[in-house]
């Protein structure tokens, strides 16, 4: 639905956007993450068509943001970081401005009347928005943005200075929107980002320095990744026990942390998930796991670590790891068994087997051209 290819902006002689690509998939939500200054706001501007880039490519639905602004504009709802709201007009009025603005061809009440709804403001339309709550008028500006139905939502700090309760309703709204809609949320608030999010791109200094899910993130960049297990058993006993589960690496012993309640540190392979086997072995036994929670990375912890400090240290992590799963799944690839060919005398496609080299090659056929094809073949993964 987005496609984001080698764009660059410069102000001036200073580089704010420096050759980034991603791409955002049709009903994908996307936080879109960095510190002040990395180029942000920036790239989200140009995704809207509100400033041109130096060079580069935007296109949203197939139409390029330069060459077809009003059609990719029209895939477009954005909510800036400051709502642009008319304060001495209301609710119902702005909408209907907006709706005029946009030259929507839906229904103009019926569809003012539903955007009212999803965004839970249908009883406050009458009123001024001057004197609406900042959560209000947060909601009249997401009205804004989905008035015409747009494919994207481009939401720049959607939560900004709204209280705890108003924050956890506009984060529930942008879920639900997520399903209609492929969405782009930028936002400081962290926790806000992996709770809503499916994929996160983090830029730093004008550069992407990271693009993949959080969880992924957090197993890449852990160096110490454990579990912390407290249960109520005999110590011994369930030391033993642990430690006998298929891709234990070890098991420490923290304590009793209460009456007849003891603490374990885990140490796995990380690329078993043993939560399963740990809760069915202790259960088992009829003994009580009163907590079990990981030491995984957070959101924060990713994004400090990406954006602050040793930063290149990070990214080289990353790229490491993202080389041996390359690796590992190519390593997994099945080595091609057989290719088709068309036998010369009868025109009839057939199928002969390479598994172990080629094979005797029948008269008719041009035996130099059937060996290039079977190297062609297992160079391509099996594909002829």
């Amino acid at each position: 639905m987005i496609e984001v290819k080698n764009l660059t902006k410069y102000y001036g002689d200073k580089h704010a956007v420096d050759g980034i690509s991603f791409s955002v998939k049709q009903g994908e939500i996307l936080g879109f993450l960095g510190p002040n200054g990395a180029g942000k706001s920036t790239t989200m501007n140009i995704l809207t068509g509100y400033i041109s880039s130096t060079s580069g490519e935007v296109k949203i639905g197939g139409y390029d943001i330069l060459e077809n602004p009003i059609e990719a504009k029209q895939k477009i709802g954005y909510l800036p970081e400051l709502p642009p709201l008319y304060m001495d007009m209301t609710v119902q009025g702005y909408l209907g401005f907006v709706y005029d603005l946009k030259k929507c061809k839906i229904p103009k009440k019926q569809h003012i009347d539903d955007v009212c709804r999803r965004v839970r403001i249908d009883h406050v339309q009458k009123r001024l928005i001057k004197n609406l709550s900042k959560g209000y008028r947060q909601r009249v500006g997401m009205a804004q943005a989905l008035i015409g139905n747009p494919e994207v939502l481009i939401l720049d700090e959607p939560t900004v200075g709204l209280d705890p309760k108003q924050i956890i309703e506009i984060r529930d709204l942008i879920k639900v929107l997520g399903e209609r809609h492929t969405v782009i949320l930028s936002s400081h608030i962290l926790s806000e980002v992996q709770a809503v999010c499916d994929r996160l791109v983090i830029i730093n200094g004008g550069k992407i320095v990271a693009d993949d899910t959080a969880e992924n993130l957090t197993r890449k960049l852990s160096k110490d990744f454990r579990y912390i297990i407290r249960i109520e058993g005999p110590q011994e006993d369930i030391r033993k026990v642990l430690s006998s589960i298929p891709g234990m690496k070890e098991v420490l012993y923290n304590g009793e942390k209460e009456p007849g309640a003891h603490e374990f540190s885990l140490e796995s392979d990380p690329t078993l998930d043993i939560r399963r086997e740990v809760f069915h072995r202790i259960v088992s036994r009829n003994w009580t796991i009163l907590s079990f929670r990981s030491t995984e990375m957070t959101l924060e912890d990713i994004f400090l670590q990406l954006t602050t400090g040793d930063a290149s240290a990070a990214e080289t992590t990353l790229a490491h790891a993202q080389e041996e799963e390359d690796a590992a799944a190519a390593a997994e690839e099945p080595e091609a068994e057989s290719i088709k060919i068309v036998n010369p005398d009868t025109g009839l496609e057939e199928e002969i087997d390479v598994k172990d080299g080629a094979p005797e090659i029948v008269e008719g056929f041009d035996t130099k051209a059937v060996e290039d094809s079977i190297n062609a073949t297992k160079e391509n993964g099996g594909e002829e």
